[in-house]
């Protein structure tokens, strides 16, 4: 989202299903800040859709940035009309730092099942979206920003590689929760394995999300050379 959100032509908008999310799950419950959330942004799903995912903005590009378990009770019609591209990250390093603020999370928290649903549901549908592995990311910013700008259609461009630390103004009413490590970068940290033990009581939860996350790194965009 912060790499988009540095393109002129890029207007960015942070999660706009997460109250939706929040008001009609029991994730109300444990997620920090809910009602804060919720009192924060449009709850009826069909009115984000109408006025956030479908309005009219000044720039030719908006980003959305969401989350895969955000996309519950409603109807998905409207996703095949976006342009949509996964992110996903190794949960042998998510898990530890997802559960630092919901303690006891579920495969449904994860989302790695629902991003192989909808996956399937796009495939289906004619639209193969670009997947990104945050690791990969990391590792090479610059080639798999230029191959996933080349995917979308849209030029690179290098002022996303960097940014000026701090919160933007973009950022949901949940950053002061969530985005402590991105609010102290200024760019794509290198990529640095966890050298802490794996919690015990996540290795249940990490033993789901693996075949997940297998299939997903399969459809990966890599560093090869673009044609």
């Amino acid at each position: 989202m912060y790499a988009f959100a540095q393109r002129a032509d890029t207007t960015v908008v942070d999660e706009p299903l997460y109250a939706h999310y929040l008001s009609t799950s029991p994730a109300r419950l444990y997620h920090p800040g809910a009602d804060e959330v919720i009192a924060s942004q449009e709850n009826d799903w069909r009115k984000v859709v109408e006025s956030v995912l479908f309005g009219s903005y000044d720039t030719p590009i908006v980003f959305f940035k969401s989350m895969t378990h955000h996309l519950v009770n409603l109807e998905w019609d409207f996703l095949p009309d976006l342009t949509n591209v996964l992110l996903t990250r190794d949960p042998y390093d998510m898990l530890p730092s997802y559960a630092q603020n919901v303690q006891q999370p579920t495969l449904r928290d994860t989302g790695y099942a629902d991003h192989l649903r909808l996956l399937d549901y796009l495939d289906q549908r004619g639209q193969s979206p670009p997947v990104l592995v945050s690791e990969r990311v990391l590792q090479h910013p610059s080639q798999i920003l230029a191959r996933l700008c080349h995917e979308l259609g849209i030029p690179f461009d290098l002022a996303m590689l960097q940014w000026e630390p701090g919160p933007r103004p973009e950022d949901g009413v949940w950053a002061k929760y969530w985005y402590d490590s991105v609010h102290r970068s200024t760019g794509f940290q290198p990529y640095a394995p966890k050298t802490s033990p794996f919690p015990d009581h996540l290795k249940p939860l990490l033993a789901e999300c693996q075949p997940y996350y297998a299939r997903l790194v399969e459809r990966a965009l890599d560093t090869a050379p673009l044609a």
